[in-house]
């Protein structure tokens, strides 16, 4: 690829892109000479070598300037490049300060219901300059993530893997088992606790087997009498879940605290059950090795966030 055609833009400084900024919101060559520190003639000066290098005006002089159709296009230019540079500027700083210009979060689908969200709109309102990325994913490949470094932090369930010498964790709430159907079962609107017995013979979407939540239901099932049991659908995907239990009979399991967050929106219905089903702790984890303060302030924002309800949680029908 040749790039002779924008030979123009190898002599382009930040100064000249600053100053066209500084004159098309100061409007006058006068005031922007006076925001930027300079003389009059220096801005001129500023603005007709920016013209020669582009090849054409950029402006029209009149008692205010005004931006020719080239002068709008670089204006875009400038205030692209030079957002860049303050970006980087803030990330760079931040990595001087010890702290991480980026957080990668993984979290199971509790703390995507309850926590997640809100912890990390609080956190990116304060530390903007950090960028997050967001996984989902059983607890087990989330430690993974978390060891080999693709992941900062986990919000997952605290069992036994979370209390390795090397991990640091902080307990946020409890959870449970839930049932949950779509409005194609025939349990939509039931009212009354319904015996985990009497559902063996159901179209089951249950998580994988291997993980924490399907270890606890299939405790739940024996001492139900159901020594096996076959599901439908296996599937560590809430979306793949809230879509199926929609287009036929299904009987869906996933975390209460998940269950309550799509039950208040209306898109899935707890099915009310004779027991309850203990899943056990949720809680942040994060590496002893390697510290961070991103991870820090995430924590606390996160510890914070599942304290108390969420402003405006509804609660879920048929609980």
């Amino acid at each position: 690829m040749s790039y002779e055609h924008v030979a123009w833009a190898r002599r382009l400084k930040v100064k000249h892109l600053e100053s066209f900024l500084v004159l098309d919101e100061a409007g006058t060559l006068t005031e922007a000479a006076v925001r930027m520190h300079m003389t009059q003639s220096a801005m001129s000066h500023w603005l007709a070598d920016l013209e020669e290098l582009v090849g054409m005006p950029l402006v029209t002089r009149g008692r205010r300037i005004q931006l020719t159709p080239a002068g709008v296009i670089m204006k875009r230019l400038a205030v692209g490049v030079l957002g860049d540079i303050s970006r980087t500027q803030a990330e760079l700083s931040a990595v001087a300060e010890g702290r991480s210009a980026r957080l990668h979060i993984g979290s199971v689908w509790a703390g995507v219901a309850r926590g997640v969200p809100q912890a990390l709109a609080q956190f990116q309102a304060l530390h903007p300059y950090i960028s997050v990325t967001v996984s989902e994913s059983p607890f087990g490949n989330l430690l993974e993530g978390l060891e080999n470094r693709q992941l900062d932090v986990v919000v997952g369930s605290l069992d036994s893997r979370a209390y390795q010498a090397r991990l640091e964790h902080r307990e946020l709430f409890e959870d449970n088992v839930c049932l949950v159907v779509g409005r194609a079962s025939r349990f939509w609107d039931t009212a009354g606790p319904v015996r985990l017995a009497d559902l063996l013979q159901e179209n089951w979407i249950m998580p994988p087997k291997g993980t924490l939540m399907r270890s606890q239901l299939d405790t739940a099932l024996l001492d139900s009498g159901a020594s096996w049991l076959l599901p439908k659908v296996e599937t560590a995907a809430i979306t793949t879940l809230q879509a199926l239990v929609h287009q036929g009979d299904y009987v869906g399991v996933c975390s209460e605290a998940m269950a309550e967050y799509q039950a208040g929106l209306g898109s899935l219905r707890i099915l009310p059950l004779d027991r309850t089903i203990r899943f056990g702790p949720v809680g942040v984890v994060w590496s002893r090795d390697h510290p961070s303060e991103a991870v820090r302030l995430f924590v606390d924002h996160i510890t914070q966030a599942t304290a108390a309800p969420a402003p405006g949680s509804v609660t879920a029908p048929g609980r």
